[in-house]
């Protein structure tokens, strides 16, 4: 079990070197000069070379790549070319409104995707189940930021009872907080509770047909009580396996939805470094998306091994 836990870490630090040098290459034949966007066009190129000497621009790729990756891995992500302050405090203040918006969507899908797909699988091929298959068919169907314009039209400017837009930071009190970051994650939360629908039912289904199931309808316990007690207990094992997957989607993706409601996340903090040219931001908050995702998917994969011995044999 270590030979195969230390072969797994080995395989995630080769994908997050991958990755990060793809993320690095990509960035730089990006069209653009920081320095040139930092000074303007009429600055001199004395001055343009100057700059970009003090911002290390100068430098061979593979040297400056070196660099940063020294950097990262000692928690210095260097310093934001457009704000002058160090890219790392950016990441952990705009990750305190990402990861709040990301916990309620995942909060919102669970409320609506597990009784939605427990019941379509109670009562398959009812009406009941071809109403819920519809309705997690058009939360999969409906982009996000879709639904964000009708949420704002409903709720902000028609009766008023929700911000269209805007942060007021926590500092302004917990109720005012969630109030902003309510409609975004509601738009957030659709389209994964209609993924999360779909596998709920699957598996539920699936695991109504397994033996224990029979066996204790068989003893005399109800059909509710078999549903609940033994059925979804067992089936929600994959459903916590695409939830860790949704969480990571979620940060990641949340950037139309931050832009759509103007909020100060790390999707809107990447799409201003881009229009900003502001490459080292640009680079890092990519790289902490990539390293998130690449991380979760290992935990997965790591609790399959531990629940499951026999995949053991099957990843040697």
């Amino acid at each position: 079990m270590l030979t195969l836990l230390a072969r797994r870490i080995a395989g995630l630090v080769l994908t997050l070197l991958a990755v990060s040098a793809l993320i690095f290459v990509v960035m730089d034949i990006l069209p653009g000069d920081p320095a040139s966007i930092m000074l303007g066009m009429s600055a001199s190129p004395d001055t343009l070379a100057a700059l970009r000497h003090e911002l290390g621009l100068d430098q061979p790729l593979v040297i400056r790549y070196l660099q940063w990756l020294a950097g990262v891995a000692t928690g210095d992500l260097g310093k934001s070319y457009t704000y002058g302050v160090p890219v790392a405090g950016l990441i952990a203040e705009r990750l305190a409104v990402t990861l709040p918006l990301a916990l309620m969507a995942i909060l919102i899908s669970v409320a609506i995707a597990i009784p939605l797909g427990v019941v379509s699988a109670s009562r398959r091929n009812s009406a009941v189940d071809y109403a819920g298959g519809f309705v997690s068919q058009l939360f999969i169907a409906v982009p996000g930021f879709w639904v964000a314009l009708l949420l704002i039209l409903a709720f902000s400017m028609s009766l008023g009872w929700l911000p269209a837009g805007g942060f007021p930071g926590w500092q302004a009190g917990i109720i005012a907080a969630l109030e902003a970051l309510l409609l975004p994650a509601v738009a957030l939360a659709l389209q994964q509770a209609g993924v999360l629908t779909r596998v709920t039912r699957s598996s539920v289904l699936e695991v109504l047909n397994e033996d224990f199931v029979r066996t204790a309808r068989a003893k005399g316990l109800s059909r509710r009580a078999a549903l609940w007690r033994h059925a979804v207990r067992n089936a929600l094992v994959p459903v916590a396996t695409i939830l860790g997957l949704q969480f990571t989607f979620l940060i990641a993706g949340a950037v139309l939805i931050e832009n759509v409601f103007n909020l100060p996340g790390l999707g809107r903090l990447a799409l201003q470094a881009l229009s900003q040219r502001d490459i080292i931001v640009l680079q890092d908050v990519v790289l902490f998306f990539a390293a998130l995702v690449i991380t979760m998917n290992f935990l997965v994969d790591l609790s399959y091994l531990l629940l499951d011995p026999r995949l053991r044999g099957r990843s040697r």
